[in-house]
Formats: C-alpha cells, structure tokens, sequence
C-alpha cells in the first residue's frame, strides 16, 4: 500500500492527481502544518526538510512532487504517462518538466514564501513585483510552446500535463494573469474525473483529522 503524506492542494496534490489517473490502491495522511506535524520527529526522519510531498511504498521513501511522479508512472503506469525513451516526445517531455519546475513554479513560490511561508522577519515584500514579472515572462514562453493537440505530447497526458495544470491552478489562486491558451490548458485538465476523486479524497481525510 502506497502511502501519501501531505495536504490535500499543496504540491502533493501531483501526486493524488496521478495516483487516481493510475488506478492504484493509496491511502493519504494529512500533514497538518498548523499543528506541527511537519516538524515531528517521525515526519522528519521521512524528509529533514519538513516539507509535503511524501510516499512511503513498501520500503521507499520518497520526496519532491517530480521525482515521486515520476517514480509511480515508471512503476505502475503500465505504458501510460510516460512517452518512450529515447525518443523525440521524451525529449520535449524532459524539456516541459524542466521548464516547468525551474521557471514557471519558481517565481510562483518565490511570492509564496514571501507572503507566507518564511518566518516574517525573513519576508521581502518588494520582491514580489519581480516573482510577476518573471511569472508572466515565463508563462508568455510557455504558452508559445503548446502544441495545437489536447495534451503537451499529443492525443494522451503524461505527468508532465499534471505538473503544468497543478501550477497553473497555483498561479490563479495567488492572482496570477494567465495567457489564454494556457487557461485553456488548465481547465481542460481541471475536468479530469481523477483530479476531482483526489481532492474528494484527501480533503475528506483532512476534515476528519481536524475534528
């Protein structure tokens, strides 16, 4: 049984997403950050960093939201979102994961720590101007980028598409301006049945937790 560690929207969201889409058996354990649990022993022997996303699958323990996708498809996705290595789609595919974790998400958690996530006397309001400005430079990169077809790679998603929809919703939540062929993107992927069955099921774990 794979277990998945953290809360229901942050990055671990990823991978919920992707374990609903794989159809696989997981069961979730809230982190609740509000009560410490990021900074309890046992979670810290898991990931010194404190921070969620984190499996346990037998006896690995993984973190960062990429490498876990990653792991699970090559594990368990039986063919499905991954394109073939050594391929040009594998390429393009490595190519979207890069850019999307390094240009796209970087300015996007640069305003959140600023805004939230830092303790307060570390928090640089002026620097946020410039997390929009490279956000909306990036985005305006990517959205010349996407292909004519439904997907980053074709007719069918890979993990990649799960990355660049979930940190697209994290840009519209921190009021980001989104270019239209992204938005586009992003709701497309945001009606995906697996998407909505992730969230119904860690949030309702969440809920119970916190009664």
């Amino acid at each position: 049984m794979i277990t998945l560690y953290g809360t229901p929207r942050s990055r671990a969201l990823r991978v919920s997403w992707l374990l609903e889409e794989l159809a696989i058996d997981w069961q979730f354990h809230f982190i609740n950050f509000a009560k410490g649990d990021n900074r309890s022993e046992a979670f810290l022997a898991m990931n010194p960093c404190g921070k969620v996303p984190v499996i346990k699958d037998d006896d690995l323990v993984l973190t960062e939201s990429a490498a876990i996708c990653q792991y699970l498809a090559e594990k368990y996705g039986q063919g499905q979102f991954l394109p073939t290595p050594g391929t040009p789609q594998a390429a393009l595919y490595h190519q979207w994961m890069s850019y999307i974790i390094c240009e796209l998400e970087q300015p996007l958690w640069t305003m959140g720590k600023h805004k939230f996530a830092l303790p307060e006397e570390h928090r640089l309001p002026a620097i946020l101007p410039t997390a929009v400005w490279e956000f909306d430079k990036a985005a305006a990169i990517a959205e010349q980028w996407l292909p004519g077809s439904d997907y980053l790679l074709g007719d069918t998603p890979t993990v990649a598409d799960i990355m660049l929809a979930h940190t697209l919703m994290w840009a519209t939540v921190f009021e980001q301006q989104i270019p239209p062929k992204l938005a586009a993107f992003r709701d497309r992927m945001q009606t995906r049945p697996a998407l909505a069955s992730a969230l119904k099921k860690t949030e309702a774990v969440a809920a119970q937790a916190a009664e």
